[in-house]
């Protein structure tokens, strides 16, 4: 989907699913909990809406400071450890770290000259390159507004029924259905793009959330 590869320029796939997950299940908490009341009890959706896109709000604008947060941390992570390469006692010192950094998943894969020419590459880079100052960027700040974004906007679906429909506890549990709908709808698309089963991938992300949601409830979440 065009949408989800443009935010993937800002931000790792992982890392939009996260946040879709993390952000239906803030609405869901507030809507399905509700005291879980009856049709019978007086229910004031709108209030508790307003207090749901609120809380998703304020949770992204937190999201993306964390966001920023990890960026610059693990920028200065890496630098630290290029730093660890240029004092290392000698190449074959430096070349065993760089293999202990890069092992791993498809590095394994290759044959083991090619990697072993690939890591005196990067430790001529290294050497010849000087430490670079750490700092904000603007890709940085673009990925927490897409953040934020991303936290807030699972909460609109949520405010569609209210819209729609008079009674306020058939709206609420209608938005409900739709904010477990849309949770499938993620794990479908997850599936898709790892190319494990869509079906079986929106089943258990909706099935999760759903149980994360009644664990958070009766703990105050």
């Amino acid at each position: 989907m065009i949408i989800f590869a443009r935010l993937h320029r800002n931000l790792e796939p992982v890392e939009t699913l996260g946040e879709l997950i993390f952000g239906l299940i803030m609405v869901l908490t507030f809507t399905i909990g509700a005291k879980l009341l009856g049709p019978e009890e007086a229910t004031d959706g709108r209030e508790l809406l307003a207090a749901a896109i609120g809380c998703n709000l304020a949770w992204g604008i937190i999201d993306g400071f964390l966001f920023v947060l990890g960026r610059v941390f693990e920028r200065r992570r890496v630098a630290t450890f290029m730093q660890s390469l240029r004092s290392a006692q000698d190449a074959d010192s430096g070349l065993a770290a760089l293999h202990a950094e890069l092992a791993g998943d498809l590095a394994d894969l290759g044959d083991p000259e090619d990697r072993l020419r690939f890591y005196k590459s990067i430790m001529s880079e290294v050497h010849r390159r000087p430490p670079e100052g750490i700092r904000v960027t603007s890709e940085d700040l673009r990925g927490a507004a897409l953040v934020c974004i991303l936290v807030l906007a699972t909460a609109i679906p949520a405010a569609i029924p209210f819209l729609l429909i008079g009674d306020q506890y058939l709206a609420l549990r209608v938005s409900n259905a739709i904010l477990i709908g849309l949770l499938f709808l993620v794990g479908f698309h997850w599936g898709r793009h790892v190319g494990s089963k869509p079906w079986i991938s929106g089943t258990l992300i909706m099935s999760v959330g759903v149980v994360l949601v009644l664990v958070a409830i009766p703990l105050g979440g």
